[in-house]
């Protein structure tokens, strides 16, 4: 069986952060570990408060898991200050980690902030370095490259600025950025620059107000599938798909932007992704 680590927020509403990760995990019959790095108090409509983990309890936590289990891979979520930041890109190094996808969480789907601006630095300069690919949303991509893109062109440079700015030391060429494309109005394009080309996946949008919890569930998706032997391109395209069918199921919980059914594409995961 293969073994995932997520390493995120805890979301006690149980849409997003390490809840919507280990859902995911388990879904595509894989093994789920956790480190919490912050515990908040969310819910449909919010985020209330957060609490951050002490970063030498993170290490801990990390310690724990990789001298025991080791992971096939790792997702890694809400990090939400410099300390843990660089705790956790040490503790990466100190196991040789690969297969690792960071979804650099900077804003809920409620739009509250949940990144300082000193966890930002230290992000692209120790964390996001470390990925085997990157996947921000629109508005985190603003973050990360100054400039808010509008289309597929725009969602290409913004991404390849990313890249250059944060994989700008590796002597490999296993790594991407994926843009992705669900805050546009029209549709769900995402956009991914590897080390050589650029992919777009285009995708109609799914009308559906219940968003909560989706960029976890892809980013998780995405690492299962790299940890079962996919390459990258394959692994974004399927966990898209994944996340389309749950947006589908229209669940229907809260009263905000709600919560995925995450087990709603079990059968479609065992015939398409397993073997």
């Amino acid at each position: 069986m293969k073994k995932i680590l997520t390493i995120a927020g805890s979301d006690c509403s149980g849409g997003a952060g390490i809840q919507a990760d280990i859902k995911t995990i388990t879904a595509h019959r894989m093994y789920a570990m956790s480190v919490i790095t912050a515990l908040t108090a969310q819910n449909t409509n919010a985020v209330y408060k957060v609490m951050d983990i002490e970063p030498d309890f993170v290490a801990a936590q990390m310690d724990a898991v990789f001298s025991d289990i080791k992971p096939d891979a790792v997702k890694i979520g809400m990090v939400s200050n410099d300390a843990i930041v660089k705790i956790i890109a040490r503790k990466l190094l100190q196991y040789n980690v690969s297969n690792i996808v960071i979804d650099p969480v900077m804003v809920a789907t409620s739009g509250n902030k949940l990144l300082d601006e000193n966890a930002v630095k230290s992000l692209c300069e120790f964390l996001l370095p470390l990925a085997t690919v990157v996947t921000p949303n629109i508005p985190e991509a603003s973050i990360l490259c100054g400039f808010e893109p509008h289309n597929i062109d725009e969602m290409e440079k913004a991404a390849i600025v990313i890249m250059k700015k944060i994989f700008a030391q590796r002597q490999d060429k296993d790594y991407g950025v994926l843009i992705k494309g669900g805050h546009s109005d029209d549709n769900a394009d995402d956009v991914l620059r590897d080390a050589l080309v650029t992919y777009v996946y285009h995708s109609k949008r799914i009308d559906n107000p219940n968003t909560h919890g989706t960029g976890c569930t892809l980013s998780s998706a995405i690492a299962c599938n790299l940890a079962g032997g996919m390459n990258l391109h394959d692994s974004i395209n399927y966990a898209k798909k994944y996340v389309a069918l749950l947006l589908k199921t229209r669940l229907d919980l809260g009263n905000g932007s709600g919560p995925l059914n995450h087990m709603a594409a079990n059968t479609w995961i065992a015939k398409n992704i397993l073997d």
